[in-house]
């Protein structure tokens, strides 16, 4: 019979427990269960020394941010849906512009029975044709409009991402000296070319000598109701609405043949070119359609006083 002896394996056993050295107790769990199990404690005064933050790089993003906005300030987001925004300028023009704009006059004398009106007539009828243009087509882009843009603030780019510094003041300045730079230089070659327009600037004399109700009738028109009008529907909804879908100087040169186009004046088609870029310009830079309308109504201003005067 064979002993088995426990003694040799006891003396195995003592001798590799002695030599064996256990771990700690901390050193049980990995390097990154330790962090991953401090960074889900809910205690914010305990921090684990290997998260890493790096606030270079939030830098850069701004930076990078920063330069692709560059000159506009217009954002993604817009009131319209994207694939209505023709249909609904169709809708404008068709319905809306050209019947009040262009018919409105023949309209209200057959309806008054009269051949022809009378300067101050003509004046205070366009005012009034104008202004309910104006009413008609607020209405059109407010329920036309997505479901959460209903209150539609149509001064101030709401979707824009609007950077400080840029006052939109400083920007009606900057316009203004452009676009009259741009109108004085261009006026000199049109001048040449087309001499008919003295014709047409001799018709706005008429009106606004024929009496002082023709000249404020004019001042509210071409200063008020009109700038607002067409900063509203070729600024805040037609560039605002392709800038969301295209490069904003696309959209800016896009917005400015539409705008010279629908004044359907070949004569002036270039310097009204000329002028939707400013205008648009300075509404883009600054995010404000109050820079855009002030310049329209200062340029409509200067061009009354110089026909007051001529």
């Amino acid at each position: 019979m064979i002993l088995l002896s426990l003694t040799p394996v006891v003396v195995v056993v003592e001798a590799s427990a002695s030599s064996l050295r256990l771990p700690r107790p901390y050193s049980v769990f990995s390097y990154t269960t330790t962090c991953r199990r401090l960074r889900s404690i809910p205690f914010p005064s305990l921090e684990c020394s290997c998260l890493n933050t790096n606030p270079t790089s939030e830098l850069e993003e701004e930076k990078e941010e920063e330069e692709k906005v560059g000159l506009s300030v217009l954002g993604s987001e817009i009131p319209w849906e994207d694939n209505n925004v023709w249909s609904t300028f169709a809708l404008y023009m068709f319905c809306l512009h050209i019947p009040l704009s262009f018919g409105g006059l023949s309209l209200l004398s057959r309806f008054l029975h009269l051949p022809l009106l009378l300067p101050q007539s003509q004046v205070l009828s366009l005012v009034l044709l104008q202004m309910l243009e104006l009413s008609l087509t607020l209405f059109l882009l407010t329920i036309t409009a997505k479901p959460q843009f209903k209150s539609i603030h149509f001064l101030n780019a709401a979707n824009s991402t609007q950077e400080e510094g840029r006052n939109w003041l400083v920007g009606s300045a900057l316009g203004f000296a452009t676009l009259v730079s741009f109108i004085f230089l261009t006026s000199l070659v049109a001048h040449q070319l087309f001499p008919s327009q003295d014709v047409r600037n001799s018709e706005l004399n008429k009106i606004i000598e024929s009496g002082e109700v023709s000249r404020l009738g004019c001042f509210a028109l071409y200063c008020l109701v009109a700038p607002f009008l067409e900063e509203i529907v070729y600024r805040r909804f037609l560039l605002t609405s392709l800038a969301s879908t295209m490069e904003w100087s696309k959209a800016l040169v896009i917005s400015s043949l539409v705008f010279a186009a629908s004044h359907f004046s070949a004569v002036d088609f270039v310097q009204l070119f000329g002028i939707g870029c400013v205008l648009g310009g300075c509404y883009s830079w600054s995010g404000n359609l109050a820079s855009s309308v002030v310049v329209h109504s200062l340029y409509n201003a200067l061009t009354l006083l110089l026909a007051l005067r001529s």
